[in-house]
């Protein structure tokens, strides 16, 4: 199905008096086959028709897990379906359950405007050409009321003069983009600007590096620490490791996701691999890749013995260019990311069966 099917489906049969049964709600809770292919495979895919009873703005959203995986806090990209089911609207918005609990409705969506109102002004012009302020889902109190005050950027489509499909697919990874250049200036100002950011700061998910300053006397004590070690991953990290993992079983091969402190072990045809998964932060795709090559290195020199060493290979959030894919090559580890029709690799990783199309 298409993302323009998808559309007309919903809004030509959403009835939210049927309740959470009814075919278009379940096409919502659907989003995540639907909407996959199309948005960073770490990404939390949610529809939602309302709980019990049928919402009056069904909703599509997209969570980075390192930011939220709730509509309720924190800032997403969402689809919003307007009350009378006329319009979509793809909008960067943000939760309004911590403000609403803290602060009460009215001042909760006064905070929400304002706060949507400065990230907005914090982006260069030419970025946001095209898009709008604000968004009109029929202005009910409640939940669609906090959806209008919480937009910060806005691409609102018409149901009846969708654009093509290309066109929704570019306007969605725009909008990504804009998601995680947001995350970042909404730190900006929440440090420089007195007052303005209101919503509750993220959890830090990193943390200091166990191994940090730990010069160990021998392999044996190296291991010990490694293995001992409560590693913190990002939720990030951890939805890419699940998805890709399911993919390896899904086509023969025996996956683990838990053999700590590795991040993925895989077996097909008598051939062990090691698998280390990297999240390319604001496109930084040089410090992800030598930090796979530095990793898998240590673990297979320390974790396997000398003469049955695994094959290796990099996962990453995104494609990282021809130029990193031939260096991880010439240093004998193959490459995989997702794309929009499911995960691509170097030439080694096709032939290993670990991807479904070369770069």
């Amino acid at each position: 199905m298409t993302l323009r099917e998808y559309f007309h489906k919903v809004a030509s049969t959403y009835d939210r008096t049927t309740g959470t049964g009814s075919p278009a709600a379940k096409l919502l809770r659907a989003a995540p086959s639907a909407f996959g292919p199309y948005v960073p495979a770490s990404y939390v895919i949610k529809g939602s028709a309302g709980n019990g009873a049928g919402a009056f703005c069904p909703w599509v959203s997209f969570f980075d897990p390192d930011e939220t995986t709730t509509a309720t806090r924190g800032m997403y990209l969402v689809y919003l379906f307007a009350e009378d089911m006329k319009t979509v609207s793809l909008s960067l918005n943000q939760g309004v359950t911590e403000l609403r609990e803290t602060f009460g409705a009215r001042e909760a969506e006064k905070r929400l405007r304002s706060e949507a109102a400065a990230i907005r002004g914090a982006f260069p012009g030419d970025m946001t050409v095209g898009l709008e302020d604000a968004i009109n889902l029929g202005g009910r109190a409640g939940l669609p009321r906090a959806y209008e005050a919480g937009n910060i950027l806005a691409r609102p489509y018409g149901i009846n003069s969708l654009p093509t499909e290309e066109a929704l697919k570019t306007d969605l990874r725009r909008m990504i983009q804009l998601y995680q250049d947001a995350l970042v200036l909404r730190e900006d100002l929440r440090s420089t600007t007195r007052d303005v950011i209101t919503t509750i700061k993220p959890k830090e998910t990193g943390g200091q590096d166990p191994l940090l300053y730990f010069a160990p006397k021998n392999d044996s004590e190296y291991v010990q620490k490694i293995t001992a070690r409560l590693i913190k991953k990002s939720r990030k990290h951890e939805t890419l490791v699940k998805r890709y993992g399911a993919f390896l079983a899904d086509t023969g091969f025996t996956a683990g996701t838990n053999v700590h402190p590795r991040d993925l072990v895989a077996r097909s045809e008598g051939n062990d691999w090691l698998i280390e998964a990297k999240v390319v932060r604001r496109g930084n795709v040089s410090h992800a890749v030598r930090e796979a090559i530095g990793q898998l290195a240590t673990y297979a020199f320390l974790l396997y013995p000398a003469g049955s060493q695994p094959r290796r290979m990099a996962l990453f959030t995104e494609a990282i260019g021809d130029v990193y894919v031939r260096l991880l090559s010439h240093q004998g580890i193959s490459s995989v990311w997702p794309t929009e029709d499911g995960w691509a690799g170097s030439p080694e990783a096709v032939n290993a069966g670990l991807a479904q199309k070369e770069a």
